[in-house]
């Protein structure tokens, strides 16, 4: 993912495209200061914003899942709302890589098609910048079955005891 150091905007003489570069005109770049945003403010707001779309289990490689799974068992552990978000923030500009775990049954177009628009939309209103692209990688799918085999000991096939 790249974030282009050049804007295209319209050009007032007619309508062919002119570059200008990047931080020109922006509502980030005033005459009374600059104002940057960080990565991990918009992975944040990313994050979340594909979180409101039904039909998205969770994110991140199975690796990373596990991992937050563990964090939110531990006393005062949550959940991270950057994992399986990817960002590049440019002055103007933001890339977006998303790694999202879909709920079975979801058609998968539609739903890329939804986090799409929740995404870019929020990031575009909470943060000014443009958003060039959003990538996602769906890898793996949540059968309701799943939920069912969390409630299990594996080694016994029993329902396994939870200190709570």
């Amino acid at each position: 993912m790249t974030v282009p150091t050049t804007a295209t905007t319209p050009d007032p003489a007619g309508s062919a495209l002119s570059t200008s570069p990047a931080g020109a005109g922006s509502a980030l770049d005033t005459p009374e200061g600059k104002t940057t945003i960080s990565d991990s403010v918009v992975s944040k707001v990313a994050g979340i914003a594909a979180r409101e779309i039904p039909g998205v289990y969770g994110f991140g490689g199975g690796a990373a899942r596990a991992f937050g799974a563990i964090s939110e068992r531990i006393s005062g552990g949550r959940s991270s709302s950057t994992q399986g978000v990817s960002v590049e923030v440019g002055e103007r500009q933001a890339a977006i890589d998303l790694t999202v775990v879909v709920e079975y049954g979801v058609g998968i177009a539609e739903l890329a098609r939804a986090i799409r628009r929740n995404v870019i939309g929020a990031v575009e209103q909470m943060t000014g910048l443009d958003v060039v692209e959003v990538n996602i990688n769906v890898v793996d799918l949540h059968l309701p079955s799943d939920d069912n085999d969390d409630d299990r000991d594996e080694t016994t096939s029993r329902p396994a005891n939870r200190v709570q």
